[in-house]
């Protein structure tokens, strides 16, 4: 789980680098987008719950050595979810000097599933977990922030 959120990270990171100092710096964006050092922390955060909900829950649903964990859908929807969640960065950052505005409308498909995905993970993982179930609602609250940013960059620009 650790290392899957860890690998996601550093992936993003390398897929927007030098990509936010240049066309990204360039483009119009909303009045509410924070300043770029703010998504470091978050993401941060987020990332450290995200590992920590899935953990959690696999605690949770573990039923013993050679029996499937009763958590197993929960779990493989936190598996798409981090899949998507490794795929928008690139999509949006790398994507555009690739694709042009294109890339922008992929990446809000991705950040689009996304959402959903989490926000049946949050509900979700109430069975399993409360503090797991607040950690998904905080990351659905910042994707639905970040679904806004993805959405004023294109009517933007």
């Amino acid at each position: 789980m650790l290392v899957a959120v860890a690998a996601v990270a550093a992936g993003g990171s390398l897929a927007n680098a030098g990509k936010v100092e240049g066309w990204y710096a360039d483009a119009d964006k909303a009045p509410w987008n924070p300043p770029g050092a703010v998504f470091g922390p978050v993401w941060s955060v987020l990332y450290a719950g995200i590992a920590a909900a899935c953990f959690l829950v696999w605690r949770r649903g573990f039923r013993g050595e050679g029996r499937p964990n009763a958590a197993r859908t929960w779990l493989g929807l936190w598996i798409a979810q981090i899949a998507l969640n490794a795929m928008w960065t690139p999509a949006f950052f790398a994507g555009f000097p690739l694709m042009g505005e294109a890339a922008w409308w992929i990446a809000l498909a991705i950040i689009l599933l996304l959402l959903v995905a989490v926000i049946w993970l949050a509900v979700a993982a109430w069975r399993w977990s409360r503090i797991a179930t607040v950690v998904m609602i905080a990351y659905s609250l910042w994707l639905a922030f970040a679904t806004s940013l993805n959405i004023a960059i294109i009517a933007l620009n």
